[in-house]
């Protein structure tokens, strides 16, 4: 990745990125499309620091109103523009159906996400639509003047005073989270760093993280990347392309394998429709 500064913008230079395969695939819930005169440009946030970004053309961005300090600071390490990802998907397409998957959608990165946001995203997300996920959380923002509540504000709702956000059952999920947060019974920075076995157990402590939920927040939220989220769509793709399981040389780095899989699988089964 290279960058220059241009007035009040960054400008980014990486092959190795594409604003809807990263930001519009379900692994992050605060950007939205907006209309431009880019290739496209989306609007959205990590905790409180919103940007708003362009696609100039392939491999060329703009990260508008983005000082350097905010940009070396903060979205670096977001974008995950240190990890070197031709290099990934180099190893990645010596397994056949990866590398179907990596030329059919080259600029997926990893978004390394908070903890807290991300734990409370994906359970918001359980049998849930993209769309009224992110529906939910704009109105648990906007209750909070645009600001992602942390664990301390949180943890002071209930279930029934998060009717607001038409959550339906999940309320009593987040209410209990916020709680287990809050009194260090669920260390996210001390879970970050455990076994992987023994960071799943914990976070399946909080009402309604089931497995899934564990691995998303693991991947997503902590980058740990040998996490390997199974929805559906997964599991189609170890039925039929890995059905003696997915190959271990890869197995530090499936999450984010299992990226491009989970784009390709839906795409492709969309185009048979």
């Amino acid at each position: 990745m290279d960058y220059r500064v241009q007035g009040n913008d960054i400008i980014v230079f990486e092959s190795d990125l594409d604003l809807d395969e990263t930001l519009d695939c379900g692994q992050a819930f605060r950007w939205k499309k907006i209309p431009s005169d880019y290739e496209c440009t989306y609007e959205g946030a990590f905790l409180n620091d919103k940007l708003t970004v362009s696609q100039l053309s392939k491999g060329s961005f703009i990260f508008h109103n983005t000082d350097e300090n905010a940009f070396i600071s903060r979205w670096i390490s977001y974008f995950d523009f240190e990890t070197d990802y031709s290099e990934l998907k180099r190893a990645f397409s010596e397994d056949e159906t990866l590398s179907k998957a990596c030329s059919f959608a080259g600029g997926i990165r990893l978004l390394r996400q908070d903890s807290w946001e991300c734990l409370i995203s994906f359970i918001i997300s359980q049998n849930n639509n993209i769309p009224r996920i992110k529906g939910i959380i704009d109105r648990l923002c906007d209750n909070y003047h645009g600001r992602f509540p942390d664990h301390e504000q949180l943890s002071r709702e209930t279930a029934e005073s998060l009717s607001y956000l038409r959550s339906g059952f999940r309320a009593k999920y987040l209410a209990d989270a916020a709680a287990k947060v809050a009194d260090g019974s669920a260390d996210l920075a001390k879970i970050a760093e455990m076994p992987i076995e023994n960071a799943r157990n914990e976070l399946k402590k909080i009402k309604g993280v089931g497995p899934k939920v564990a691995e998303c927040v693991l991947l997503f939220g902590m980058y740990r990347t040998e996490a390997f989220p199974v929805d559906v769509w997964i599991k189609r793709v170890l039925a039929e392309y890995y059905p003696g399981g997915f190959p271990g040389y890869l197995s530090d780095k499936a999450g984010i394998a299992q990226q491009y899989l989970f784009h390709y699988i839906r795409s492709i089964s969309k185009d048979k429709e």
